[in-house]
């Protein structure tokens, strides 16, 4: 048996919800992830692209096509947030990644990209509907999630935000999948997201040292 194939196997049945060892391991480590990244470890991007590779698997046996798609941008953003975060673009004085809230026009880009991201993915999703069974919930979940770990890539508050934004949808979307484990995770990644909002917005009324390296 091959490992991709183990892990799109059944690993337990709980109250009549079939649990995949794909949707557990990969939610389990997605958790960790945003665990370090409240700590503004640099440990939070190889964690996100662990599970980001397993989840794949996971949304392809359910036929999510957005949400294969998001795993694909979680790898790739990962790779570049582990990038930014490892060359030190903010320090703050304990040696960590210093976080700040954005300004007007990045808010105004985040918010703006998102809109013409949702609108263009869930019109591709429209156009053919054999990639995705929910096309413009998936094509929400997509982008969403791209426009949060760019913002958590620059160190921006707003991420966690985005974050319970995509959770809103993504909760209902994946039980209604058959991803019962994802939609018991992301009600434990909105306890996390509000306690990391408050932790973040409380850093970022530090004072911030100069920028390294790289301008914002």
């Amino acid at each position: 048996m091959s490992a991709l194939h183990w892990l799109n196997t059944e690993a337990f049945t709980a109250f009549g919800q079939h649990i995949m060892w794909s949707d557990m391991l990969g939610n389990t480590i997605g958790l960790i992830a945003l665990a370090l990244g409240w700590r503004r470890s640099v440990l939070t991007w190889p964690a996100q692209l662990l599970s980001g590779v397993i989840l794949v698997g996971a949304y392809a046996s359910a036929h999510l096509s957005g949400g294969v798609g998001k795993q694909l941008l979680v790898i790739g953003v990962a790779v570049w947030g582990w990038h930014q975060w490892t060359r030190g673009r903010r320090q703050a004085q304990d040696g960590s990644i210093a976080v700040r809230f954005a300004t007007w026009r990045e808010r105004a880009w985040l918010l703006g990209g998102a809109v013409a991201g949702t609108l263009a993915v869930g019109g591709l999703f429209t156009a053919f509907p054999s990639l995705s069974w929910s096309p413009w919930a998936d094509a929400y979940i997509f982008v969403g999630t791209l426009v949060a770990m760019v913002a958590q890539a620059r160190g921006l508050v707003e991420f966690w935000f985005a974050w319970l934004l995509v959770d809103l949808v993504g909760v209902p979307l994946a039980f209604s999948s058959g991803l019962a484990f994802s939609g018991l995770v992301y009600v434990i990644y909105f306890a996390l997201v509000v306690w990391g909002a408050y932790d973040w917005w409380q850093r970022s009324r530090e004072p911030r040292p100069a920028l390294e390296g790289v301008a914002a």
